[in-house]
């Protein structure tokens, strides 16, 4: 069985998908209480799921 593999981002997926904000600006926002929690820390940073991240953008208005 194949089990499929989820989207990920970081933060530099955020800033593109937020507009290019600036890397102190996802930080802020990823801080947030409302924001999705991490699925993981790696060497690189912390990294989200992409359907989550998309699902709250979309809440607040953010095509």
């Amino acid at each position: 069985m194949n089990t499929p593999i989820p989207s990920l981002v970081g933060h530099q997926e955020l800033r593109v998908r937020l507009g290019g904000i600036s890397r102190q600006r996802v930080y802020q926002i990823t801080n947030r209480a409302d924001f999705p929690r991490p699925v993981a820390q790696l060497a690189q940073g912390r990294v989200w799921l992409a359907d989550e991240v998309e699902a709250w953008c979309l809440a607040r208005g953010r095509p």
